[in-house]
């Protein structure tokens, strides 16, 4: 069993992500009216979030493949799963978006697809799982477009990853 303790002031139950279980309240009666009326909700993030930082997440990590530096595109690669693969699965499956988090609970092909975009250290595979996460990306994308697709994308994308 793993207990995550976290100590807060009353003042601050009023919005949660989920609602705590309570080892310890000098006053249980007013702690239990506080989390009564909290609003609790996981911030998912709507697909215009997605969209507005993917192709920027996806150049910069194709950039540092560019420059040689394939941890760097790595390290991109792991955030871009972290940050907007994994809950956009998540967001699939109608469960909160919480990154690549349990992610294999989902199970399924997308855990394929998923670690394909995982690349070992070798330029042409990190370029390959980049080619991948694109793909991914307008899979999930398609489930809730965003209202203003990035018009050059992923063409721009692609024909970048071309030439590196």
């Amino acid at each position: 069993m793993h207990v995550d303790l976290k100590f807060v002031k009353s003042s601050d139950l009023t919005r949660l992500v989920e609602r705590p279980a309570v080892l310890f309240a000098r006053d249980s009666g007013q702690l239990e009216s506080i989390l009564e009326a909290a609003a609790i909700e996981w911030p998912n993030a709507p697909p215009e979030w997605f969209e507005q930082r993917a192709w920027i997440w996806l150049h910069y990590g194709a950039a540092k493949l560019a420059r040689g530096e394939v941890f760097e595109a790595l390290g991109m690669l792991a955030f871009f799963r972290d940050q907007v693969l994994g809950p956009m699965l998540h967001r699939r499956a109608g469960r909160p978006q919480r990154g690549v988090r349990r992610i294999e609970m989902l199970g399924g092909s997308a855990m394929g697809r998923l670690a394909g975009t995982i690349a070992t250290f070798d330029a042409e595979s990190v370029r390959a799982a980049f080619l991948k996460a694109i793909d991914m990306y307008l899979d999930l994308r398609a489930d809730e477009p965003p209202p203003q697709p990035v018009a050059t994308m992923p063409a721009a994308i692609r024909n970048y990853l071309a030439k590196t």
